[in-house]
């Protein structure tokens, strides 16, 4: 399946210059979105360790990850921003292009060795799938693989997580 077919280009947005990879006409779309979890699943289940845990990132990782969870027989936990969680957390400060930001994960979410895998919907320069790694390595979780729909490869995210092997769907370069 052509996946790009079914991802939108919105040119200058949210600034000028930018072309905005848009996946809501892919969410849309029932056999583009079965096909995306059906192949995270199959990627996934190739890796050499299978994630006890999907780990997705607010906000467009809640549309995936669930559903990759269920798929591999594997729980669920939102990585959210701050003062969103409602019990204890722990919590990283992370950089942004302009000032910081907060990412939170229930204290009683995740037991130290478990198995996991970062979801999101797409990895740009790795910040915030680099800011969650160190979360869950804080906390002694395993980080055997991230997943994305979207790779913006020009951008180098990957290079942030160079020991912990990617799936990605659809590259733009």
């Amino acid at each position: 399946m052509d996946l790009k077919a079914l991802i939108r280009d919105i040119p200058d947005f949210p600034q000028p210059g930018i072309i905005f990879r848009d996946i809501t006409t892919l969410l849309r779309n029932p056999e583009g979105l079965k096909y995306v979890i059906d192949r995270l699943a199959t990627e996934t289940q190739k890796l050499d360790t299978i994630p006890d845990y999907i780990i997705g990132i607010e906000s467009r990782g809640f549309i995936f990850a669930p559903s990759l969870a269920y798929s591999l027989s594997a729980g669920f936990v939102p990585v959210r921003k701050k003062g969103k969680l409602p019990a204890q957390v722990h919590s990283i400060e992370y950089d942004l292009e302009y000032g910081t930001d907060i990412l939170e994960i229930h204290q009683d979410a995740l037991t130290t060795g478990a198995k996991v895998m970062i979801i999101d919907d797409v990895i740009a320069t790795g910040g915030t799938a680099k800011a969650t790694a160190d979360l869950l390595t804080k906390i002694g979780c395993d980080i055997v693989a991230c997943g994305f729909i979207v790779e913006l490869e020009g951008l180098q995210g990957r290079n942030k997580l160079p020991d912990v092997p990617m799936v990605t769907l659809v590259k733009y370069g």
